[in-house]
């Protein structure tokens, strides 16, 4: 099982590195590990937050995975100066990982999905608000 660790990803530029903290492991089955962008927001709620939490499925014939994102937008009310959130922009994925399925056919499918996540067109997608017409 991996350990925690920091992830570096390209911000919207595509130039600019941004890293996720690895700032809690998981605990053990169906409890999330969490990753915060701790770079930005002056308060831990202002910071974007991936988490990750795994259980066993199907009487152990499966693991289940549950992904959840949220990007909040930080906003200064001009007449009080108070920061608060404004919005959040949230994304959440499930993957089902079959313990019988070969190793390298689910090492495939997972490099496919999270590689078609991270496609042009679905980052387009979500940037616009609609799917692919």
């Amino acid at each position: 099982m991996p350990s925690i660790a920091d992830i570096v990803v390209k911000k919207n530029d595509n130039v600019t590195n941004i890293t996720y903290t690895g700032v809690q492991p998981s605990s053990g089955d169906g409890t999330a590990a969490t990753w915060k962008s701790q770079s930005v927001g002056t308060a831990l709620a202002f910071q974007p937050e991936l988490r990750l939490s795994a259980k066993s499925a199907s009487n152990g014939l499966a693991r289940d995975f549950t992904a959840t994102f949220m990007y909040p937008q930080i906003k200064t009310d001009s007449t009080t100066g108070v920061v608060s959130v404004h919005r959040k922009a949230m994304g959440k994925f499930t993957w089902n990982y079959q313990m019988d399925m070969a190793a390298t056919d689910e090492a495939e499918a997972s490099a496919q999905f999270v590689n078609l996540l991270a496609s042009t067109l679905v980052r387009n997608c979500l940037n616009s608000g609609f799917s692919a017409t």
